[in-house]
């Protein structure tokens, strides 16, 4: 029987016998393996669309240590969606500016939201116990409204055996094993997946010879909330780059870059955690250890993300380093792209070759964050003396020409991937703006009653701006529900979708992509583009 003993930051889902132990396999639409943050969205977002799921962890809550950090604008905002997100943004610390240092140097700033007209910050600090609570929270309230909801807390999958329609699988309990089956199995079960396994499928990609340190420390500190990353740092003994983070309850994260051959054992001894820590911020200063630890990281993916009955999300289907926070945004935003897909596929109102494009999207998504992770880590440690003098000559050249700080990578921050010229997509018919193309998440805007994406109502939306509405209320059994609104009286809602067009018809789909957009659209033209982001064709 499992045995788990690890400390717990908040106990969530208590383990607690159910009558299916002592039954024969009962059959469920979907189980989830893993109560992360990638679990939790998933199981929050299907059971608020009625669809009946069930979660498995191995542990029954969140552990300690802040992990994930950063949670980035496009994650708030699925967030949102969920009824999760302002609890999020009130408890962490918003920052939309980052500095970037070379030695005593600082060599630019910037500002990952300089515009208004936005709900949500470019980021959010956020230990991950408490976005992982915040989720959980707001499934117990899903569930009080009737959504279709468990938990199961210390259930360990063990094994698992596909069987045509379904899948069978072998689960471990304080009580004893019992067995369930899924007719569909999603692993959320992290980068090191033991459905992955169990399946003996492949996790390729590149290995990273590099140590980091993680030092959690709690002080009162007048640091302004802002990202700080160091090149090179001035202070002893900090390796090649360091940053600093600010979190809630007066947590600050440091980050410090090791090297490849370095004695662990030695590195994690509190003395020489601290020896660094003081020669960043001082002799003298007051502080408290909260959570240490040295991770490497690796960029790699599974070569499919479906695999007929099972379903991989998040870091059990691609990982990435920890520059630019991909890992869990990333993530976060599988589960909004899955989540649509399987309800529908379920309810009958699409193929089921529609979750094969959940695999096509999400990997085309992978494959930009391990570019840009892969990026980061090249810039952070040149592998030769030539690549550390072109490193050093950027960052000489970023302090006083703008030209060369798109160069300088000390982690290309997480954005939503833009699923250009893929199958989902619908037509282009409208000279607009590029970054509400066609394949792009919609962009907020603020209206006289609040914001665009909130208006959005979870399923397919037709978004008409200043342009006559086409008479179309569904497709196929699939509901098409109208948003009208005047650009005219909206400048950034006209700059953001209209552009130089006097008007604009927008397909938005339940996960807030673009499917289609035109100067105008007649019904038939709905209705094809409808059946493309269904995967049924034009």
């Amino acid at each position: 029987m499992i045995d788990v003993r690890y400390n717990i930051a908040f106990q969530l889902y208590p383990y607690a016998p159910v009558a299916a132990q002592s039954l024969p396999a009962q059959r469920h639409p979907v189980v989830i393996t893993g109560g992360g943050p990638i679990g939790m969205v998933l199981a929050l977002d299907l059971g608020r669309k009625g669809t009946p799921v069930l979660v498995l962890d191995d542990h029954d809550g969140v552990g300690q240590g802040s992990r994930a950090i950063c949670f980035a604008k496009r994650t708030l905002e699925i967030a949102n969606r969920l009824g999760a997100g302002q609890r999020m943004i009130d408890k962490g610390v918003v920052w939309n500016v980052g500095k970037v240092f070379h030695g005593d140097d600082r060599v630019f700033q910037f500002n990952l939201q300089p515009e208004d007209g936005h709900r949500c910050p470019a980021f959010i600090n956020l230990q991950q116990p408490y976005f992982e609570k915040f989720l959980v929270d707001e499934i117990r309230v899903a569930q009080e409204e009737g959504a279709p909801i468990e938990i199961r807390g210390r259930n360990a999958v063990t094994a698992m055996e596909q069987r045509g329609d379904h899948v069978l699988l072998d689960v471990d309990t304080p009580d004893g094993p019992y067995q369930i089956e899924a007719a569909w199995l999603i692993a959320c079960d992290g980068a090191r997946s033991p459905i992955r396994d169990m399946m003996g499928l492949s996790f390729d990609g590149r290995v990273f010879e590099d140590n980091f340190l993680i030092a959690d420390v709690k002080m009162t500190a007048d640091f302004p909330t802002e990202r700080w990353f160091w090149f090179e740092p001035p202070f002893k003994d900090a390796g090649q780059s360091a940053l600093l983070h600010k979190q809630p309850d007066d947590i600050w994260r440091i980050d410090f870059q090791l090297g490849w051959d370095i004695d662990r054992a030695k590195e994690l001894k509190e003395e020489n955690i601290r020896a660094r820590v003081d020669a960043m911020l001082g002799e003298g200063a007051a502080y408290e250890l909260e959570w240490t630890s040295i991770y490497t990281f690796q960029c790699r993916r599974m070569q499919e993300f479906r695999h007929d009955r099972v379903i991989f999300a998040g870091d059990s289907a691609h990982q990435v380093s920890p520059f630019g926070a991909r890992g869990a945004n990333s993530g976060v935003q599988d589960a909004d792209n899955l989540a649509w897909k399987l309800d529908y596929v379920l309810r009958g109102l699409a193929p089921e070759t529609l979750l094969d494009t959940y695999s096509e999207e999400r990997a085309v998504a992978a494959d930009e964050n391990i570019l840009n992770s892969t990026r980061a880590t090249d810039f952070l440690t040149p592998k030769s003396e030539i690549s550390k003098v072109f490193r050093n000559a950027v960052l000489e050249l970023a302090r006083d020409h703008a030209f060369a700080r798109p160069l300088v990578n000390s982690g290309r921050l997480s954005v939503p991937c833009v699923y250009d010229g893929l199958s989902l997509n619908g037509p282009d018919m409208l000279d607009g703006p590029a970054r509400t193309r066609v394949g792009a998440p919609a962009v907020d805007v603020q209206l006289d009653d609040g914001y665009l994406l909130d208006r959005l109502p979870g399923g397919f939306t037709l978004l008409c701006i200043d342009a006559p509405a086409p008479d179309i209320s569904e497709v196929d059994g699939v509901p098409v529900t109208r948003l009208d609104l005047m650009g005219r009286d909206n400048p950034v809602l006209s700059e953001r979708y209209l552009g130089d067009a006097k008007g604009a018809v927008y397909l938005i789909r339940p996960d807030q992509h673009v499917v289609a957009r035109w100067t105008e659209a007649s019904a038939d033209d709905v209705a094809a583009a409808v059946r493309i982001a269904l995967g049924k064709g034009a």
